[in-house]
């Protein structure tokens, strides 16, 4: 075969076979292909599409590029399951949902990613934990998993690494936004992780990669479809991320909002704990646990109410190099940013919206995140007690504090976020948090 040939079948429109998808796979894993046959490739899928066939093609050539790990030899006593999420601005749900499932008897070999533009990252937050190693070796990986019942790791170099390269270069030719493409990225390391079940949170909003319910239910749809069709039985949730997901944004601000919540130190905010139950609820539900979602609730529930899931938390931390006494004494192993300013509202009336888009941007600003994938984060920088929509607000009252390395650094953030909470004299309607539930 011929590589431009099958780029060439792509642009024109045809539909690849499988055989022609796994010599393209092998060609980017391998270096066969040049960075620009793999540029063309992106490109042609991102104007052409794929079939789902194709798509699943796709998925099962990337995943098959690397190992695919086992877990049959260590006899768990209960499923392998995991949740993605396609990210949001506040989301730390992962760190929340990991130990809750475990703490019913799953078992979680979360492999999650870096926060890059707007959106924060699992990792992210995890680095901001004194001594978290967030790249074991795979040993590790599995050890924890099975003593603990959850892990969760960045990418390794054995995992789908034919996808690592292809977005590598699709992040710099402009063909990141391709539902087959990105569909195929997740779902390869899914597959590679060897799980039982899982679950997708497609995020909805100004905030998220679909800012539109017309593009989530697509990216669901195809996520559902695909992942079945490989072998790995999938439902997705369509929840809202046009509003910042709990109380926290920024990474080490995120950790202690997961701590606080999970041992119910202080109140849950509702939409975040809405979304971490609907999510546990299909997990234990899809790992065969329960006999339906609302009993999956319940039992994890349960689970944070009598202290097994902060346990769990805590026990995972620990393995994986970080404090024992994390979950008891986290203020004393996370920074803190040597400015915290109130971001004031300018005028009083009622929250009736937010670009949550904007609200990220500015703790990208801050330092909280990336703008470029080397560059370096500042876990301490962030917002705290963020209001929320529909709240009514007095001027001169906070809207947030900020945290900064500096007064200007703080003054700056202050003026994006009054761009990015909308004030109006009436409250609106509220919208519900969970929008869609997709099975096939």
């Amino acid at each position: 075969m011929l590589p431009q040939e099958i780029i060439r079948r792509k642009r024109d429109g045809h539909e690849l076979s499988a055989s022609e998808i796994a010599f393209i796979v092998r060609g980017i894993h391998d270096g066969s292909l040049s960075e620009g046959q793999v540029a063309s490739f992106a490109m042609a899928v991102f104007f052409r599409g794929m079939t789902v066939p194709e798509r699943v093609a796709l998925t099962l050539g990337l995943a098959h590029s690397g190992i695919m790990l086992d877990w049959r030899d260590l006899a768990l006593p209960g499923p392998v399951i995991d949740k993605h999420s396609s990210g949001g601005v506040g989301d730390k749900v992962s760190l929340m949902l990991a130990p809750i499932v475990a703490a019913c008897g799953g078992f979680v070999p979360m492999i999650s990613g870096r926060g890059l533009g707007h959106t924060g990252g699992t990792l992210d937050k995890l680095s901001a934990i004194s001594g978290y190693e967030t790249q074991p070796d795979i040993a590790t990986f599995r050890r924890v998993v099975r003593e603990v019942g959850c892990a969760v790791i960045g990418q390794t170099d054995e995992l789908a690494p034919a996808d690592r390269r292809l977005y590598a270069v699709r992040d710099v030719t402009g063909s990141v936004e391709s539902i087959p493409l990105l569909v195929s990225s997740i779902l390869s390391k899914k597959v590679a992780e060897g799980l039982d079940g899982l679950v997708m949170d497609v995020k909805c909003g100004s905030g998220a990669f679909c800012n539109t319910e017309e593009m989530a239910r697509d990216l669901a749809q195809s996520l559902v479809a695909v992942a079945n069709q490989a072998g790995l039985p999938t439902i997705a949730l369509i929840t809202d991320m046009d509003r910042v997901l709990g109380r926290e944004v920024g990474n080490a601000l995120e950790v202690m909002e997961t701590v606080a919540y999970l041992t119910g130190r202080d109140t849950r905010e509702p939409r975040l704990h809405e979304v971490t139950m609907a999510l546990a609820g299909e997990m234990l539900a899809l790992g065969g646990f329960v006999p339906d979602v609302a009993a999956g609730r319940a039992r994890a529930e349960a689970a944070l109410a009598d202290g097994r899931a902060a346990e769990v938390f805590g026990r995972m931390v620990s393995a994986l190099g970080g404090p024992g006494d994390f979950v008891d004494h986290a203020g004393r192993y996370l920074l803190q940013a040597p400015v915290m300013k109130a971001c004031t509202a300018e005028r009083s009336g009622h929250i009736v919206g937010m670009d949550a888009r904007q609200v990220g941007i500015a703790v990208v600003a801050l330092g909280g995140g990336r703008a470029h994938a080397d560059d370096a984060i500042d876990p301490s920088v962030g917002l705290s007690e963020v209001t929320d929509v529909g709240v009514p607000i007095r001027a001169g009252s906070p809207l947030c504090m900020v945290h900064a390395a500096s007064e200007a650094d703080a003054d700056a953030a202050i003026a994006l976020v009054r761009q990015a909470i909308r004030i109006g004299d009436a409250p609106v309607a509220e919208r519900p948090v969970v929008m869609e539930r997709v099975v096939l």
